[in-house]
């Protein structure tokens, strides 16, 4: 695991300068501790930071083809190099190391731009072609592995693979984009392909970039989608049994390391299940680690030690303090524009535990999305039969109408918290899944932003990030909702915090429910195999019933959450006040004060519950203090 640096003249061969290479690719010095590289040529720049993993003693970058004529600075592990590799020789090619990188380098040569669809893993990489005069760029199909770029009044093209990278660049423009700012106070996180700045952009999962040097019309291209067609019709025992047996597989290619590697453990099935197939893997004990916390609401740790003390891990656990709040500044330094999940605290701390007994790990990350493991999916399914029972005419003014009536009761419990969703029976499938799982509803963004705002964004809804996804997505409720997911919400946020938390301790979070050919085949079962009345996951839980206990399996679903509620009530309060209603948001001119007290007053008296939007507020005031000033 790495990181990448480029600049590029895309209008000729200018020198390249040097030193500002060196700052680039040093603000990324946290992703690769081991070891540093640069390369210059007239018009060209690589820079590369490295976390050595798989043949320690070779493999440095920028990588050279032994012609000479190509060049490659990598991020990322391709698990089915040592295959690719025998293609390759067979091909005429020859080796100088034994690690994936030069794999891609003479990919890159036999398959050109194609190259890209037999790499199976997590990447994002730059290639500087020089008999062909053309710069590619390419991420991995899942999003797993970061890349930002963009392109400079100057004519120069630059990359990298954390937003600070590009930000050490005097020439960038930082004018934050307004739409950006709507969709941060929508989602939680900006959705590729925007970052907050106009000018600076992600190369999306499972596209890539070819840019040729003297012409600047070039635009990303899409390499890869994943469909939704059902297609098995076997019986659940034989889709069960096959599913882990893919599994097994995408785990087992994942434990190839010449350093110590581990797993994360929070007690949950993902983890949990990855834990069982790799302790059957491992003729030694597996490392797992997990982190615990002193509120039983929040804490899964009696469900992770069973599970270790069952598959006998070298288990370590820490317990986190319900009041480790002493990270919000160094978040915002982490993630580089506003981003607002607060489980990226516990995050960063069962990271920074990992590192100490281990530099890989395998994690969970992917089983919700793929399986159909959130409430939220559950929901919109019962919502979906409504609007199929109700003509469009009748159920939007009504539901519509409930909505606005129904108060907003935050102190009862669920059973009574329907607000929500009556507001989003009456709207249409895509809009009302935007409505459930905005962090602020357009309702309150409309009142928490000023009327320069609303004038910049020019009509812009945030909603728009779903409907770009309208020819794309499935037309079965759940497998639409799971897509939209896989495109918006498991990218640019839970790949995002686990990248950045994982990064600042230079540790590589290895995701083997992300194996591309495994989520293909998961998203050809039948939604009734993922959903089954009220149970998530059904088939994944099944077929774990002979490796996992019953109620590891069958529990409610927790998730890494912290007491947000009470910190602003209580040893957060002042903090709250001073910053909502302090200099920095407001000298943006974006928010409307009033509203902002009506927040602070609401919350801290008890009669609302505002703390995910206060969260976000103090992210995105901690990002415009430090870099809008």
């Amino acid at each position: 695991m790495c990181g990448i640096v480029g600049i590029f003249d895309i209008r000729g061969l200018n020198e390249i300068d040097r030193s500002l290479l060196s700052r680039m690719n040093e603000s990324q010095f946290h992703r690769g501790p081991d070891e540093g590289g640069l390369h210059t040529e007239p018009g060209l720049g690589f820079g590369h930071r490295r976390l050595s993993i798989i043949d320690l003693s070779s493999g440095q970058q920028p990588m050279h083809s032994q012609d000479g004529n190509v060049v490659l600075t990598y991020n990322g592990e391709v698990y089915n190099f040592p295959e690719l590799r025998l293609e390759l020789e067979a091909l005429g090619y020859g080796f100088r190391t034994h690690c994936d990188t030069e794999v891609i380098l003479y990919a890159w040569q036999a398959w050109g731009d194609s190259c890209v669809e037999r790499l199976r893993g997590m990447f994002a990489f730059a290639i500087w072609d020089r008999a062909k005069q053309t710069l590619f760029l390419a991420r991995d199909r899942l999003g797993v592995k970061p890349l930002f770029y963009a392109e400079l009044p100057n004519g120069h093209f630059i990359f990298g693979s954390e937003l600070k990278a590009l930000t050490q660049h005097p020439l960038l423009p930082k004018d934050p984009d307004p739409t950006a700012i709507e969709d941060y106070f929508s989602f939680g996180y900006i959705p590729d392909p925007k970052t907050i700045y106009r000018s600076v952009y992600k190369l999306e999962p499972g596209y890539c970039l070819a840019i040729k040097r003297g012409d600047a019309n070039f635009r990303p291209k899409q390499y890869w989608d994943v469909t939704f067609k059902p297609i098995t019709s076997a019986h659940a025992t034989d889709v069960g049994e096959e599913l882990i047996s893919r599994l097994r597989e995408a785990v087992k290619i994942r434990m190839v390391a010449d350093v110590p590697l581990g797993a994360f453990l929070s007690g949950g099935v993902d983890s949990s299940g990855v834990v069982a197939l790799m302790a059957g893997l491992s003729a030694d004990p597996v490392n797992t680690c997990s982190i615990s916390f002193g509120d039983p609401k929040f804490n899964e740790s009696e469900f992770a030690a069973r599970v270790a003390e069952r598959y006998h891990t070298s288990h370590r656990v820490e317990q986190v303090d319900p009041d480790d709040f002493s990270l919000i500044d160094r978040l915002s330094g982490l993630y580089d524009e506003p981003y607002a999940d607060s489980s990226a605290l516990p995050t960063y701390r069962v990271c920074e535990l990992a590192k100490k007994q281990v530099t890989v790990v395998l994690s969970g990350d992917g089983g919700d999305e793929n399986l159909a493991g959130y409430r939220r999916y559950r929901w919109h399914t019962y919502e979906e039969r409504m609007r199929s029972v109700l003509p469009d005419a009748l159920r939007v003014p009504l539901f519509s109408t409930l909505g606005k009536v129904y108060p907003k009761l935050d102190w009862a419990p669920k059973i009574l918290r329907a607000k929500t969703t009556l507001e989003s029976i009456g709207r249409d499938s895509m809009a009302g899944y935007f409505h459930s799982v905005s962090v602020l509803p357009n309702a309150m963004r409309a009142e928490l932003f000023s009327e320069r705002l609303k004038r910049d964004l020019q009509g812009y809804q945030a909603v728009e990030v779903f409907h770009r996804y309208r020819e794309t997505a499935p037309d079965d409720p759940l497998s639409m909702v799971q897509y939209l997911d896989l495109k918006t919400y498991l990218v640019g946020d839970i790949l995002t915090k686990v990248d950045r938390a994982s990064m600042a301790h230079a540790l590589e979070v290895r995701v083997p429910l992300l194996d591309h050919k495994l989520v293909e085949w998961m998203a050809t079962l039948p939604p009734d195999l993922k959903l089954k009345g009220r149970e998530g996951k059904y088939i994944f839980k099944k077929a774990l019933e002979p490796y996992l206990p019953y109620d590891v399996l069958y529990r409610p679903k927790m998730g890494f959450s912290v007491p947000l509620s009470a910190w602003f009530r209580g040893p957060l309060k002042q903090r709250v006040q001073d910053t909502l209603l302090g200099g920095t948001l407001q000298n943006t001119g974006w928010f409307d004060r009033n509203y902002l007290q009506h927040i602070v007053s609401q919350h801290q008296s008890g009669l609302r519950d505002y703390s995910a939007a206060i969260w976000s507020l103090l992210m995105f005031e901690a990002f415009a203090r430090n870099n809008l000033a």
